[in-house]
């Protein structure tokens, strides 16, 4: 019925109330310095399988839906100007979506990158964020 201690640590923030499970000097969450203590998880002992105690949501709202019953639904695209990245993208960017580009080195992904946003950027504001992995 109650909550029940288990053997695991776990690190709260007194400012914030944020959980985690390795200490560190900040807050990950609010940026407090040395706000975490450590204490013990607690499990639901009431849930029908304590494995899954710990996750969001309730899963028995959700059922398996057939393929053929999901509806389709046709979101707005806002078309790059560049005619196979738009083809590739099924007629252009989706507001609120995010595209990943990859593929291997020297292939073109940042120039094309920036020539798709010099094209938007007349009517959109445009934000690139590039990353890379570093040789260890």
């Amino acid at each position: 019925m109650g909550k029940q201690k288990a053997g695991k640590s776990v690190f709260n923030c007194k400012a914030c109330g944020g959980n985690f499970p390795k200490w560190s000097g900040q807050c990950p969450d609010c940026g407090g310095w040395n706000t975490l203590e450590e204490g013990v998880a607690a499990v639901d002992s009431s849930a029908k399988n304590p494995r899954f105690a710990g996750y969001a949501g309730d899963a028995s709202k959700n059922r398996v839906q057939m393929l053929a019953d999901v509806k389709p639904e046709s979101e707005g695209r806002f078309p790059t100007g560049i005619g196979e990245l738009d083809r590739v993208l099924g007629g252009g960017l989706v507001s609120g979506s995010v595209v990943l580009i990859g593929g291997d080195p020297g292939i073109g992904k940042s120039t094309l990158l920036i020539q798709t946003l010099a094209r938007l950027s007349d009517q959109l504001s445009t934000l690139y964020v590039s990353g890379e992995e570093s040789p260890e």
